[in-house]
């Protein structure tokens, strides 16, 4: 069974040991994604999995066998366009170092489908009242999970609700 990389058709490594990130960075060559703590624990190499986030660095390669990888290089499919997240970002300086934004990115959009979908987070106060509204306490905890070291939180969110706002318009 194939893994479909960014469009792309490729064949799982022969060790069933390699993790995501290993593959797509030193197999792949993909370098958007970034090794940060190599522990789940800071969302720098965040990616979507049939359009959920996954920590490439937690998840092996193997459990993406059958199934779409989307990196940061993917976004944008063969257009040379930015996404609109992209361009939010850099509209809103919402980077600084830049490290943590493949990650932040990825899962935003992600985070935007789970708004859609209605799907509740630790912040959510009316759970019958369906879609969680977008309030910058609800993007800021369901961004939790991918941490920017360089202080440019701000100009994460906001660039968020751009593209929120975007799409809903």
């Amino acid at each position: 069974m194939m893994i479909c990389v960014n469009g792309i058709e490729i064949s799982p490594p022969d060790d069933a040991r390699v993790s995501l990130l290993d593959l797509l960075r030193e197999h792949l060559h993909l370098t958007g994604t970034k090794k940060g703590c190599d522990q789940g624990a800071c969302g720098a190499c965040t990616v979507l999995l049939d359009g959920d986030r996954v920590l490439a660095c937690l998840t092996l390669a193997a459990q993406a066998e059958g199934r779409d990888v989307r990196t940061i290089e993917g976004l944008s499919g063969e257009s040379d366009d930015l996404h609109p997240l992209q361009r939010a970002f850099v509209e809103h300086d919402g980077l600084q170092c830049g490290y943590c934004t493949p990650g932040q990115i990825c899962s935003a959009i992600a985070m935007a489908e789970e708004l859609r979908r209605g799907d509740p987070s630790y912040v959510t106060h009316d759970l019958a009242a369906g879609p969680p509204v977008a309030t910058r306490a609800e993007i800021r905890e369901r961004m939790s999970g991918n941490l920017c070291r360089c202080g440019a939180h701000n100009g994460i969110v906001e660039a968020i609700e751009a593209m929120l706002a975007e799409t809903a318009a």
